[in-house]
This record gives C-alpha cells, sequence and structure tokens, in this order.
C-alpha cells in the first residue's frame, strides 16, 4: 500500500534517512523504533510530504508521490500527527476539528449550504466521539487533559479520512491510565475503520500491544523487521539499544538515556529517557 524505495534525506554532510526500504501492507499496524536520533522523525516527514527526499522514492498504491506536497498526500488518502501536541487555543474543541473536517465539504454546491453544515456538524459530533471527546466539544483544548489534547489531534488526523495514519510518538508524556486509553483507541481505529497505521513509538508496551511488525532504524537505516518478538530477540537490536557490552536474558541493568527501566525478553532492564516503566521487548 504504502511504500519506500532507497528513501534517502540529506541535510548537507548528514544523512538522517540512508536508503530505507519499506513495505505496508494495507490494513497493518506498523510500528517503527530506534535510539535517539535514529531517523525516525524525519522518516515520517518523508512519508507525509514535510519534507522532500534526496533520494529515492515514496509510492501509495503504486503511484509515485515523493514530489507530492502535504495537501496532494493528504488528498490522497495519508494522515499526521505531530509529537507536540499544536491546536487552537482560542477556539473550542468542537471548531478545532470543524477546521479540519470542513474542506471534505467544500466541493458541495452553494445551494446546499445548510445541509453542508448539518453533514459537517454530524461528521464533527461522529470524530469526537470516535476518541471518546464527545462530551468537551464546547470546552476549549487548554481544559482538556495531556491525553486528551493528543486524542483530539488524532481526531483532526482523523477528519480527511484518511487510508494511512501516521502517528508520532502518540502516547509521549502520559500516565499509565492515558497510556492504555490510547492503545485502546488505536486499537479500535484500525479494527473499526480499517484504517492502516505507522506509530513511532518508544513505549515498549504500546508496541507489543498493537503493531503487527517492527521495523528499527539505527543511524537512518533499516536495521531489522519483524514482529515484536522477533525484534525483541534480534541481538543487533539489543546491542543498537543498549551497547555491545549489555548481557540480555540475565538481570543485567543498562542505560538507554534517562530514567525508567524496561524489561527486555529476559529480565534484564535499562533506562529509556521517557520516564516510563515498561515491559516486553
Amino acid at each position: 500500500m504504502l511504500e519506500t524505495v532507497a528513501l534517502t534525506r540529506s541535510f548537507g554532510a548528514h544523512t538522517a534517512v540512508d536508503r530505507v526500504d519499506f513495505a505496508l501492507e494495507k490494513g497493518e499496524v506498523r510500528a517503527v523504533i530506534g535510539p535517539n536520533g535514529a531517523g525516525k522523525t524525519v522518516f515520517l516527514h518523508l512519508l507525509s510530504g514535510f519534507l522532500q527526499p534526496t533520494g529515492g522514492r515514496v509510492s501509495l498504491d503504486g503511484v509515485d508521490i515523493s514530489r507530492l506536497g502535504i495537501v496532494d498526500r493528504v488528498r490522497l488518502g495519508l494522515a499526521r500527527s505531530f509529537q507536540v501536541t499544536n491546536l487552537f487555543a482560542n477556539l473550542t474543541v468542537a471548531e478545532n476539528v470543524r477546521l479540519a473536517a470542513q474542506p471534505k465539504t467544500r466541493a458541495r454546491a452553494l445551494w446546499h449550504t445548510a445541509t453542508v453544515r448539518r453533514d459537517l456538524e454530524r461528521r464533527v459530533a461522529e470524530l469526537l466521539d470516535q476518541v471518546g471527546l464527545g462530551s468537551t466539544a464546547r470546552r476549549s483544548p487548554s481544559e482538556l487533559s495531556h491525553g486528551d489534547q493528543r486524542h483530539l489531534e488524532i481526531a483532526l488526523a482523523l477528519a480527511s479520512n484518511p487510508r494511512v495514519l501516521l502517528l508520532d510518538e502518540p502516547t509521549a508524556g502520559m500516565s499509565l491510565g492515558e497510556t492504555g486509553r490510547t492503545v485502546a483507541l488505536i486499537r479500535a481505529l484500525n479494527r473499526d475503520t480499517g484504517v492502516t497505521i505507522v506509530i513511532v513509538e518508544h513505549d515498549m508496551r504500546v508496541i507489543l500491544e498493537l503493531a503487527t511488525r517492527v521495523t528499527v532504524l539505527d543511524h537512518g537505516r533499516v536495521l531489522a523487521e519483524g514482529t515484536p518478538r522477533e525484534i525483541g530477540a534480534d541481538t543487533r537490536v539489543q546491542t543498537a539499544y543498549l551497547g555491545s557490552t549489555a548481557t540480555l536474558g540475565g538481570g543485567s541493568t543498562a542505560a538507554l538515556g534517562g530514567g525508567s527501566t524496561a524489561t527486555l525478553g529476559g529480565g534484564s532492564t535499562a533506562a529509556l529517557g521517557h520516564r516510563r516503566h515498561v515491559a516486553g521487548l
């Protein structure tokens, strides 16, 4: 469905994404992981059109979209959320969603204005209900919890009726409860709407619960690809995250960059840098 061939993006002498081959199947939930600086967000920028490649190509359903801009890719069915929430604080929750949903209705004839308005309001209500925010329509985004703000961002992305949804660290900064609700939301979206999902995420519990396959980037290149369990057992991935001196499976402790612990495979722990307890890989 969504494919890249030798996709490359360089910034001067630095190559952030280096000849990445990537093939996403319809209906799949694909996780993209890697150490800090691995090129994950730049890769999403290239998929969504926020950056143009310096080499290789991106295709959707066999059509080369490498040189298309953001708006054209959205029209073809690609939508994206970001690491940092970017909502209109001076608008209500419903008005934020209405602004995102409105372009889908503009092609209607002018004499159907009343009908268009009713359809738009119905669509806004559906989107808010879909992400669990139906009761917050009249509130300001600033009144929402961090988790609900992230869910509102997902509603904005869904407003374009995407076939492929790109999620950049959707659970970043969330409490355990908020993370659980977000996992349930993403799973329901994939199950109920059939939307294909690419998720960049550091929380390995989220990856284990959601991903059908995992692509691991390291220094801009694909290091490994497989099921979550296969990736968890891959010594190349363990080395990339923990360093060549780490001993996995025997209760060892290693640091990845900051603060919380993760159980990787056979009982070893690692600090992941996002201040959350992570179990699984």
